[in-house]
């Protein structure tokens, strides 16, 4: 039987779904299993079981093989192609046991008065402004924090894997992970795309012995075969190969067709993004570097908004328990019922404008950052303040493609936009009215998981080059073009109004943050040893 179909396992924040795809980029099977995105012991952590990720992919696979659509499908399967969330971490034993949670990449605990990096490094920073730059950096990463609260499971750590690294463990029975999957606080080289240099800074900044990291293989390259226990908890054929892809965003720009520069990517997920895919290095932000492609040796130059549409599920809760009473009365998710509420509202949300800093950022915007929205009058209802939230996500965005823009020297003339966000035409028309360009949906929703398969259609031989591939396998499914009225409309709000915000506001932030304390600032005091 000829072995032309993909299985591409996507383990997200709020869900793993198990995808059959052929080579024609068409979804031909799909079971999909809910995840609760986090567990939260104290107030502001973010934790989960590793076992939990597992048993849910595991289930997922199952699941999939019982579907009649899968009937006589998994013969077909030629290899298999993972793609997870980013930046959560598991450390485990000699064993490959996982020695504590996973830290979720939602968690916001910090690790203050650490000793900053030092040496020519060290005076390099704080000759050229940076130093809080790698305060930051360091304050932020789970490593430390593992190590200064917890030092005997840091001790004990055998080996300190992503998310994609103890899923990869758990199915061909080693340590190794995608160099595409490296987008978290580790001493990893961006720029060259493997771990760091001996001399490199993060070895300072995020101390550990190189021996606890796992091999890494490049995109499309072989991790390795399903072991015959994994094939017995997932059902999927023992010795299929796994070939390596990327990180979830990663995947999504290529599932959504962007593989040259000129063509962004708009994530609606939830945390927002704008992504372009660049052969060179570049950063948009000094010392933020371009995150690995899911194509080898390229970058994936991004500007985020953490929260992104996050704050549709925050608006759902908070102000939306009518839509979810009709939605469950008709049998239809809550989500569903929003663009209905969105025309509601008038284009420009009659002068209400919000900036969607839910969660503070690192430079752009600062640390110090809070959310904002102004003008409030008598005429505004919860329809204004949800379109208000799109319309601020989307100016948001298009300031990401400006400063991508500045950096890069390449213009972005057309978008694609994937994620949740991306099945509400009126988000997509808006979108397309503010960034006044044409704004297309991809073929499928489920971009991520296709972008694994292109990795694994090209490292498989099924496809010879990436170019072929995405040609093959994605395409367009309607365009929305910008309304000139509202274009105009939005340009003098983006222009007047959104882009003067911050420099206005930030004074204020920063008197919020010294009267509160919150967002703690980072300290620069030696490191207290554990008792």
């Amino acid at each position: 039987m000829t072995q032309d179909l993909i299985l591409a396992i996507d383990n997200g924040t709020q869900s793993v779904r198990a995808l059959i795809f052929d080579l024609q980029g068409n979804l031909l099977a799909k079971s999909r299993v809910p995840l609760t995105p986090y567990e939260a012991p104290q107030p502001g952590w973010a934790e989960n079981d590793p076992d939990y990720y597992w048993n849910g992919l595991c289930r997922a696979c199952q699941e999939l093989w019982a579907l009649p659509q899968a009937a006589g499908l998994r013969e077909r399967v030629a290899g298999v192609a993972l793609t997870t969330q980013r930046s959560t971490l598991i450390n485990v034993g000699e064993d490959g046991r996982p020695l504590r949670p996973a830290i979720v990449w939602l968690d916001q605990r910090r690790t203050e008065g650490l000793k900053p990096v030092g040496g020519l490094w060290g005076l390099a920073f704080a000759l050229t402004g940076m130093a809080g730059t790698a305060a930051y950096l360091q304050a932020e990463a789970e490593a430390n924090w593992i190590s200064t609260h917890q030092p005997e499971i840091w001790a004990r750590t055998h080996k300190y894997l992503l998310l994609s690294g103890y899923l990869t463990y758990r199915l061909v029975g080693h340590f190794v992970d995608s160099a595409a999957c490296q987008a978290a606080y580790v001493p990893f080289d961006y720029k060259k795309l493997r771990w760091a240099g001996r001399h490199d800074w993060k070895w300072q900044a995020v101390p550990m012995p190189r021996r606890i990291l796992p091999d890494l293989v490049p995109p499309t390259g072989l991790l390795g075969q399903i072991t015959e226990a994994a094939a017995e908890a997932t059902g999927i054929p023992a010795g299929l190969p796994l070939i390596a892809a990327a990180a979830d965003k990663a995947c999504e720009v290529i599932g959504a067709g962007c593989l040259e520069p000129h063509i962004g990517c708009l994530s609606y997920g939830t945390t927002a993004t704008i992504n372009t895919t660049h052969k060179r290095y570049v950063e948009a932000i000094p010392l933020i570097p371009p995150y690995p492609a899911a194509v080898p040796g390229a970058y994936s130059l991004e500007i985020q908004v953490y929260r992104g549409f996050w704050m549709v599920s925050w608006f759902m809760e908070q102000f939306g328990h009518l839509e979810q009473q009709l939605a469950g009365e008709i049998g239809v998710e809550p989500e569903a019922l929003l663009d209905e509420l969105v025309s509601q509202a008038p284009p420009g949300a009659m002068g209400l404008v919000l900036q969607p800093y839910w969660s503070p950022g690192l430079k752009v915007p600062g640390p110090e950052a809070k959310g904002a929205i102004i003008g409030f009058g008598d005429v505004h209802t919860r329809a204004h303040v949800y379109r208000a939230i799109l319309e601020g996500l989307a100016y948001a965005l298009r300031e990401g493609k400006e400063r991508s823009e500045k950096r890069s020297h390449v213009p972005i003339t057309e978008l694609r936009v994937s994620g949740g966000g991306s099945q509400s035409d009126a988000a997509m028309q808006l979108t397309a009215d503010i960034f006044n360009l044409p704004t297309a949906r991809p073929h499928l929703y489920e971009t991520s998981g296709l972008g694994a398969a292109i990795d694994a259609a090209v490292g498989l031989k099924l496809h010879p080059d990436f170019a072929t591939a995405v040609r093959e396998m994605t395409r367009v499914s309607r365009v929305f073009e910008p309304d000139p009225a509202n274009r105009a409309l939005y340009d003098g709000l983006y222009q007047r109004v959104y882009r003067q915000l911050y420099r206005h506001l930030q004074p204020l932030y920063e008197a919020i943050r010294e009267i509160t304390d919150y967002p703690k600032s980072v300290t620069r005091t030696p490191r207290r040893r554990q008792k």
